[in-house]
């Protein structure tokens, strides 16, 4: 018999009283949990003639030591506190449905009642939800890359128009990074995450429809798409400023961009059987009406800064506004003084050559393996999963890594320094092998090793915008973020045009030498300090 079943089956009910108060002699029972005592400590209040009980919140003490003998116990502590008589008793009893709330509640430090669920870290949430905001917006994305083999085969487009194509979506991305940062630093990250998530997926269902009127129209919804994309990581940079503490910082960042590479996992796994089940116009259909899930639910979670929750536990709030800088919306941007500092400018030139080689990649990876590699549509798809799954992992090794160096003692600037060189330098290492394998297999595996140590990026130059300007973290990286997107239009556009007159060696050299550009540029002059207040 559990203890609740116990207590009730104890506990007979009360006879009609004159007084409104009775006080209810003191009961001691016992239970075993794990050979271990614990005190389950519950005050009953009797409301007189009403026949009706009160149970207070659980508190439970654990001590060693408990014999053999007491195995099998309870303790309850069983307290009476004066209450009003209700004018019509009720018939029933109600102390079981009490003992119920009794088990799923429990008190704060401040005495106020919590459920269970309320526990979980408020700051968590707003991480895990932005990791889902970013898989929808990577799937949303990398949808195209596969879709676009038996597109270009239905309307016969050359591989100048396939770059021009997937260019596209970067003319919009590019158009919002700033635009979005200064946005959410100034209104808060919560409209601005919602406005993008909604924008992009109405896009995304709209992509089938525009490519059926013509080319032009293509081109715009997938310009409009990037619209939607642009604010998404200004957006979720300011939010996380406010949110995180600087112990958590790495990981929380690494986690959120983790979304992103199993968005791509997601996205390139499941484009292929959509398409050969239901043909290409259902993955943008399926794929664009999940945002419509997401947009629910963080209107109804999310806020922009913990001064904003009013649900927030005041133990957490105290965590987070201790740990961090002032979380009132900044009401403008000094430019002159942002443009005026040398590891503003490492971020941005270090952005842009990271993006080159990565943007690469997420467009022109399934053509690589279908041209190159021979793999047909499917086994593109599942193979350009690999390198995605493993970028998703390093990026979370990485920001525990870096987490855990920092709590070390070691100075922040060398961690991001030493994070972001290993993103730099591993992916120029391994695609520089690509020209001496002979096998699809050892192909495959260079990517997966190039895009999994790319993904150290996380706990580098993206996690370095919080450092040293952490109240203009969403212009920051909007800023640097505009340099990584314009290597995305010319990189991606660049390929197309490399590959009519060349071969992928010249590609691949080319995000070899920006890799190398990249790694100079950011240990001279980047750093972990705060330099903008």
């Amino acid at each position: 018999m559990n203890a609740r079943t116990f207590l009730i089956a104890f506990y007979s009910p009360p006879k009609h009283h004159s007084s409104p108060a009775i006080s209810v002699p003191r009961k001691i029972f016992y239970s075993d949990f794990d050979s271990k005592r614990q005190i389950l400590q519950l005050r009953v209040f009797h409301l007189g003639r009403t026949g009706l009980f009160r149970v207070s919140p659980i508190n439970l003490v654990v001590a060693d030591g408990l014999s053999r003998r007491d195995i099998g116990k309870v303790r309850a502590d069983v307290k009476s506190e004066p209450y009003e008589v209700a004018e019509s008793p009720p018939e029933s009893v109600e102390f079981e449905d009490a003992l119920s709330d009794v088990v799923l509640r429990a008190e704060d430090g401040d005495g106020v009642v919590v459920q269970w669920w309320e526990q979980f870290p408020k700051r968590w949430v707003i991480v895990v939800l932005c990791f889902s905001a970013f898989l929808l917006c990577n799937m949303d994305r990398v949808n195209m890359s596969i879709a676009i083999l038996p597109m270009s085969s239905e309307y016969n487009w050359s591989p100048s128009t396939v770059g021009l194509i997937q260019s596209s979506f970067f003319w919009g991305y590019l158009l919002t990074q700033i635009a979005g940062g200064v946005w959410a630093d100034t209104v808060g990250g919560k409209l601005v995450l919602a406005f993008g998530v909604i924008w992009w997926s109405v896009a995304t269902a709209l992509t089938p429809i525009a490519a059926r009127i013509g080319l032009p129209f293509l081109l715009v919804v997938r310009a409009f798409m990037g619209i939607g994309e642009g604010v998404a990581m200004p957006a979720m940079n300011n939010l996380l400023s406010k949110w995180v503490p600087v112990a958590e910082r790495s990981r929380s960042l690494a986690l959120v961009y983790s979304g992103m590479y199993l968005g791509s996992v997601t996205g390139l796994a499941f484009s292929p059987f959509l398409i050969q089940k239901y043909g290409w116009p259902s993955v943008f259909y399926s794929f664009g009406s999940l945002g419509t899930v997401w947009f629910a639910v963080w209107l109804n979670m999310a806020h922009s800064s913990p001064l904003e929750d009013p649900q927030l536990r005041p133990e957490e709030k105290k965590l987070i506004l201790g740990n961090s800088v002032s979380k009132e919306p900044v009401k403008s941007i000094p430019w002159r003084l942002i443009l005026s500092k040398a590891p503003v400018w490492a971020l941005i030139v270090s952005h842009f050559c990271h993006n080159w080689g990565t943007f690469i990649l997420l467009t022109w990876m399934p053509t690589y393996y279908n041209q190159v590699l021979k793999f047909n549509l499917t086994e593109s798809g599942l193979f350009c999963v690999l390198p995605w799954l493993t970028m998703a992992v390093s990026a979370n090794v990485g920001g525990w890594i870096a987490d855990t160096l920092v709590s070390k003692g070691l100075s922040v600037t060398t961690v991001r320094k030493i994070m972001q060189t290993i993103g730099f330098l591993g992916p120029a290492f391994f695609l520089t092998q690509l020209s001496h394998v002979d096998s699809p297999a050892m192909a495959v595996l260079c990517m997966a090793c190039s895009q999994g140590t790319d993904a150290f990026s996380q706990s580098g130059l993206y996690s370095n915008h919080q450092d040293i300007a952490p109240r203009y973290s969403g212009v920051l990286l909007g800023l640097s973020n505009t340099a990584g997107v314009l290597a995305g239009v010319f990189g991606t556009a660049a390929t197309g045009y490399i590959l009519q007159h060349g071969s992928w060696d010249d590609v691949f050299k080319v995000s070899v030498g920006l890799y190398l550009v990249g790694t100079v540029v950011w240990n001279l002059f980047s750093t972990g300090e705060k330099i903008l207040d």
